[in-house]
């Protein structure tokens, strides 16, 4: 069995990242979690590879419409529609808009539970719920009802993987195997090393 150290995440600073010069910020978070960075590129992708993205799982559709009918709902609002692949059809075209508006920075980030702590430190979906101390709570103020009032996508910074299945696949969309590196950094000796030998001389 793999060891948890070699689990991988995929991370998408979206256009409204860059453009905010967060770059840095959002990729200093994930270094101090203890995570190593062994891919990245930016590009600007087509709205054809967003929508290949968003659709990698085929259930994806029927989820994200489900969940965003549910929200409209829960705040007394009444939803676009009561089909979730209509209303999931339209969220895809905004974020085929959104992402491919401007370049972005597709990582790929590697350690031990990288999926989970990835999540924790981004925060949630919506920036306006997310808590302080996550990314899109601390840096964007967007919400899903100012995002409906504009008829776009909500702003919040990054893209994570959902699931270690989810990153696998989003992680073959992005990049070659050949981009994928492999090597050592000194502080894997401090959260592996199960005796922590040879601190002391």
């Amino acid at each position: 069995m793999a060891h948890p150290k070699g689990e991988k995440t995929l991370v998408l600073i979206k256009p409204d990242g860059i453009q905010r010069s967060l770059i840095g910020e959002i990729v200093s978070r994930y270094e101090r979690l203890g995570l190593k960075l062994i891919a990245i590129k930016i590009t600007v992708p087509t709205p054809d590879l967003v929508e290949e993205h968003y659709t990698l799982d085929p259930a994806w559709r029927q989820r994200n419409g489900e969940k965003t009918i549910k929200s409209y709902k829960e705040k007394g609002l009444k939803p676009p529609s009561e089909d979730p692949m209509v209303v999931s059809g339209v969220t895809l075209q905004k974020l085929r808009k959104y992402l491919s508006s401007g370049p972005v920075l597709a990582m790929v980030w590697q350690g031990a539970n990288a999926v989970a702590v990835v999540k924790k430190i981004t925060g949630g979906t919506e920036p306006l719920t997310s808590d302080v101390g996550t990314i899109r709570g601390d840096f964007m103020l967007d919400s899903y009802q100012m995002a409906d009032e504009d008829n776009r996508a909500v702003r919040n910074l990054t893209h994570i993987s959902g699931s270690v299945k989810e990153a696998e696949d989003e992680i073959k969309l992005w990049f070659s195997d050949k981009e994928l590196f492999k090597y050592n950094i000194a502080q894997e000796k401090i959260l592996y090393d199960a005796n922590l030998d040879d601190i002391l001389e």
